[in-house]
């Protein structure tokens, strides 16, 4: 087998693959939001319910990764859930990209003003690059359009304005509380380039199946 096999279509749709994967991915949504635990829970107390939905970042694009690769195993045959397949597509994409690599930037912005890293650090770094690695890999296999795209953007876009105008977005090294208005940029200008890259794996991908 060459190497070059491992990354082709066929490969990557290959049933065992895809269940290994989706059980990799629900395994970590799930410690994600065991993580983010205390904060939803600070989120309630000192906030409004609604705002849960925003806290845990990560976790809830891995989410979205799962359910997308659990579409690709069962497709569905109901009339109309194939636009929603295609939304979970495009957040899974957008979201795994963008939160994959906003924590890994984060996590050494944070090391870079002083902070100590120690190994859950690094297990989030490799954790989280995985999460942009696959996302990328794995596009070829959906089947979203770009009015699918716009709206994962538009809600990734609603998902950082609700972090930051409610203090919401994910607990940050206690160095780069004093840089928070360049981490709130970072994030928003994260987003933009989270959708190009799903839009532009998309182009190819459609590009090839012609």
């Amino acid at each position: 087998m060459s190497i070059s096999h491992l990354w082709s279509r066929e490969f990557l749709s290959k049933r065992s693959i895809l269940w290994l994967l989706s059980i990799c991915n629900i395994l970590g949504t799930v410690y994600g939001y065991i993580w983010y635990g205390s904060q939803m829970v600070d989120t309630v107390s000192h906030g409004y319910i609604w705002q849960v939905i925003f806290v845990p970042d990560s976790p809830t694009a891995s989410l979205f990764f799962s359910l997308a690769l659990l579409l690709l195993l069962y497709p569905p045959k109901v009339l109309g859930i194939g636009l929603l397949q295609q939304f979970i597509e495009a957040l899974a994409v957008v979201t795994s990209v963008k939160y994959g690599i906003w924590a890994v930037a984060i996590i050494f912005a944070g090391q870079a003003q002083g902070d100590v890293l120690v190994w859950q650090d690094w297990m989030l770094v490799a954790s989280h690059t995985a999460m942009a690695v696959e996302a990328l890999i794995f596009v070829r296999l959906f089947h979203y359009r770009w009015t699918a795209l716009a709206g994962a953007i538009a809600w990734t876009l609603l998902n950082d304005t609700v972090d930051y105008t409610y203090g919401v977005f994910p607990w940050l090294p206690g160095q780069l509380y004093d840089h928070l208005s360049a981490v709130e940029l970072f994030t928003y200008l994260l987003t933009l380039l989270s959708g190009f890259a799903a839009w532009y794996f998309m182009k190819r991908t459609h590009a090839k199946r012609r």
